[in-house]
């Protein structure tokens, strides 16, 4: 049985040698070692990468993929499909919840935006008159939302003891890198305990709100938050300890 030393299992399945060292300490993918020490796999290894790949692609976290993948080594088509099938079926429902929530944030700055086109110039300086927001005291206050991986993990933070482990690699890494970039070019940046904050034009909110439930769902050590405070939207990222280099990738030094 031909075997394969971990630079060669990254060329042949694309999953970066970082990436599946994290594996193997999750217990995802086992390796063997050679009297030097090197990792080896066999074949077996790519279609079992390809697996993880698929699973992690429906937005499953690591540890249902363990659980999957223990079904799959017995070679049952029927029994993993029989085990997958609520495991979507539960994504689906936190992704419409999501989805609703994110329709709503939309709806909300739409709304601000056909206010703030409709209110005349004033050559005098802003006071509460001006109403940026809605008319009404309580529409002036901010608008806050929080994109983490379900409505449940709110209480919980997730992202704290979230897998530091990302579902993209190659050519789609990069287009993500290169979306945030565009999105938050020119922002005012402040360092906050476990991340950065990041201060934008409040007509980017849905795009940032998008993006980062995207970037939720294939990178889940990420925690966001997002404060519409008029005419600025504050975007909290945070990330935990193993994180902070991804974190400055897609966002930039913190400052």
């Amino acid at each position: 049985m031909s075997t394969m030393r971990i630079s060669q299992l990254a060329e042949r399945s694309g999953v970066p040698t970082t990436t599946l060292r994290f594996y193997e300490t999750a217990g995802l993918l086992p390796a063997d070692r050679s009297p030097a020490g090197y990792r080896l796999y066999g074949e077996d290894a790519v279609d079992r990468l390809a697996f993880i790949g698929a699973a992690k692609h429906l937005g499953l976290p690591l540890e249902e993929v363990a659980e999957l993948l223990a079904v799959w080594e017995s070679g049952a088509c029927a029994e993993v499909k029989a085990d997958l099938r609520p495991r979507v079926a539960a994504r689906i429902s936190d992704a419409e919840a999501r989805a609703a929530e994110l329709a709503a944030f939309t709806a909300t700055l739409r709304q601000a935006l056909r206010h703030l086109d409709s209110l005349p110039d004033r050559p005098g300086p802003c006071d509460p008159e001006c109403g940026f927001l809605t008319p009404g005291p309580q529409a002036r206050r901010p608008v806050d939302i929080a994109i983490l991986p379900s409505r449940q993990a709110t209480e919980a933070e997730r992202w704290r003891t979230a897998p530091v482990a990302c579902s993209l690699d190659g050519d789609g890494l990069d287009e993500r890198v290169a979306q945030w970039q565009r999105l938050i070019d020119g922002a005012a940046r402040q360092e906050i305990e476990d991340g950065i904050r990041l201060t934008l034009p409040a007509d980017r909110a849905a795009a940032v709100a998008e993006l980062a439930a995207a970037e939720q769902r294939c990178c889940p050590f990420f925690g966001f938050r997002l404060d519409l405070d008029g005419p600025s939207l504050h975007l909290e990222v945070r990330a935990a300890e193993e994180g902070t280099t991804m974190l400055t990738d897609l966002f930039g030094p913190q400052t």
